[in-house]
Parts: structure tokens; C-alpha cells; sequence
């Protein structure tokens, strides 16, 4: 046997070897990482990922690079992932319902079919607040007042066509609730407003009322259990409605990503929910934590989808 011969004997071998190891080829991800959010900077959304980046830098070597692309409550830096190269380098952050009501109500140039879907980490759920010096003390009380003063309570959204307004139907739609409803541009304005007394009620994310506990009191959760930031405050169900609505926090790729590279994501950001220093990051920033996996997540994100579109077509707002 020639040198040459067994030279590419060799040759051949150290490539084998390099392909069973997983060295030839750069291992995934190999560079940075874009993580579009698609609310402003400090927001809840971005203080959510903020914490998980400090976490995914713990179990992965590259970086995530944050790209903003705020408006349209959401929809446009939604439609920025869906309509992104999937080549597993551009992921980011959605929010349910509004990705399902998006493209029901705003022609929102993507749908929720256009996502792979990474994992849920975040249930917000819906909060029935009043200021303390309310004379409503429970949401027994609002209803009833509701019903002998027509039009005359005025509840505080953010919206329209928001969880909260979503929310607000379903109420609507099973028990009688005669009351005026008002839209805000978003939490802060939303909060202020019940504090300087433009509203008597307001449904709002629990994440958004906890920043001003001082001023304001929970008189029930749209929950389906108790909630360990407030775990005096009873459910809607407990209390007799039987109401649950909520924002869900979660992350996801451009559907075409490669099936390797989702697998990837799904165990990293797993590892990430499950750090107990992670956790702790979470309560204190009042980010109530929910993991729930990708393929699991899809399946609620359809069911939100029928629910939604039903919501929308019994209060006439589906042209």
C-alpha cells in the first residue's frame, strides 16, 4: 500500500471521527442570537426576557441581541418573527391572546399557524381591582350595583380587542353587567386612571395592579386557582362567576425552523424555567411563572383561537 493510499486512509478516518463528534460542522447556535420583543423596552414583556437572558447565558455560549419592534399593541413585532429567515437566529417573544385576536380584529399580517412554538413561561392572570377606599369591597358588590345602577359603574380596559377586553365579553356574555366600559392605551394609564378616580373598576393583568397595592385592593382572580403573589385573594370562581382569562407569556421561532434547532431552544429554555435562581428572579420581579412545553402550548393557543373568535362574533365585533 502506497503512502498516498494510506495517507487518505487516515484522512478519511480523522473526518468520520470529526462527524461522530459533532466538530466538523459548528454546533447550534454559533452565533448571537436576535430576540425580537414587541413592546417597548422596560415594559413586562422585556423585564420577562431580560431575566431568562441572564439565565440562557448560564446554559448557552451565545448571546441574545434584543430588537425592539414595538406598535400596533404587539402585531408588528409578531409579524417581525413570523416573518423572519428560519434559520433558528431570530426568535422572540408573544403574548396570548393577542396573537389569536390580532388577526381576527387587525389584519395583522401574520396568524398563529406561522409559529414554532418554544414553551409558555409566564400566566398572568386577569385581576378585578377598585381603589382601597372603594365602597365596593367585593365582587359581589360590583355586580349588584352594576344591575341597579345601569350604565352608571364605569370599568377601566385595556384595549379594545385585548385580553382584558376579551375578558370583559366573556363577562358580558354570562351574567348581566350593564355598565360603561373605557379603553386605555395600556397599564400605566389604565392604573392611573382607577387611582385618580376616572373609573370605579378595572380588569388588569396581575403583573400591572401589583405595582400599586398601596392604593388599590384585589377583590378576585379570573383564575383557575389562587395565586401564590396573592394568595388571600379568592378566584372569580370561588366567588361564583365562572370566569378565567389571563395573558400568557411565551417564546417561539419562524415555523420553517429546523426541528434540531427547536429541540435546542425547547430543552435550553426548559433548563432555564426550572433554575430555582431563575424562580426567585421571577418573584421578585412579580412575573408569575408558568412553564408549560411548545407542543402543549400550541394546542392552547388553538383552543384560545375558537374561544376568541366565538367572544367576538357574539358581541358582533367580527365583520
Amino acid at each position: 500500500m502506497n503512502l498516498r493510499k494510506i495517507s487518505g486512509i487516515f484522512l478519511m478516518i480523522f473526518i468520520i471521527g470529526l462527524v461522530s463528534s459533532g466538530n466538523l460542522f459548528a454546533k447550534y447556535p454559533d452565533k448571537s442570537i436576535n430576540m425580537i420583543i414587541a413592546f417597548t423596552a422596560g415594559g413586562s414583556s422585556d423585564v420577562q426576557a431580560r431575566i431568562m437572558q441572564k439565565y440562557w447565558n448560564k446554559y448557552s455560549d451565545q448571546q441574545w441581541v434584543f430588537v425592539y419592534k414595538p406598535g400596533a399593541g404587539g402585531a408588528i413585532g409578531f409579524g417581525e418573527i413570523a416573518m423572519s429567515k428560519a434559520d433558528g437566529y431570530t426568535i422572540g417573544g408573544i403574548n396570548v391572546p393577542h396573537i389569536v385576536l390580532q388577526p381576527l380584529v387587525q389584519k395583522a399580517q401574520f396568524s398563529p399557524d406561522d409559529f414554532a412554538y418554544i414553551c409558555q413561561v409566564v400566566n398572568d392572570p386577569q385581576a378585578v381591582a377598585v381603589r382601597k377606599d372603594s365602597k365596593l369591597k367585593s365582587v359581589k358588590d360590583i355586580f349588584e350595583f352594576a344591575k341597579a345602577n345601569p350604565g352608571k359603574l364605569k370599568v377601566g380596559l385595556v384595549g379594545p380587542n385585548s385580553g382584558h377586553h376579551l375578558m370583559f365579553l366573556d363577562v358580558k356574555d354570562k351574567y348581566e353587567f350593564p355598565v360603561t366600559e373605557i379603553f386605555y392605551k395600556g397599564a400605566a394609564d389604565q392604573n392611573a386612571a382607577l387611582l385618580g378616580g376616572e373609573i370605579d373598576v378595572m380588569f388588569g393583568n396581575l403583573n400591572d395592579v401589583m405595582r400599586s397595592l398601596e392604593e388599590m385592593v384585589v377583590l378576585g382572580l379570573a383564575a383557575e386557582k389562587r395565586n401564590d403573589f396573592l394568595p388571600e385573594v379568592a378566584t372569580l370562581k370561588e366567588q361564583g362567576y365562572d370566569v378565567v382569562s389571563d395573558i400568557r407569556r411565551a417564546f417561539v421561532a419562524p415555523k420553517a425552523i429546523d426541528k434540531a434547532q427547536l429541540d435546542f431552544l425547547r430543552e435550553t429554555f426548559k433548563k432555564i424555567s426550572e433554575d430555582p435562581e431563575y424562580l426567585a428572579d421571577m418573584k421578585t420581579a412579580g412575573q408569575p411563572t408558568e412553564y408549560m412545553d411548545g407542543d402543549v402550548f400550541a394546542e392552547y393557543v388553538k383552543k384560545q383561537s375558537e374561544f376568541a373568535k366565538t367572544a367576538l362574533e357574539k358581541a358582533g365585533l367580527l365583520k
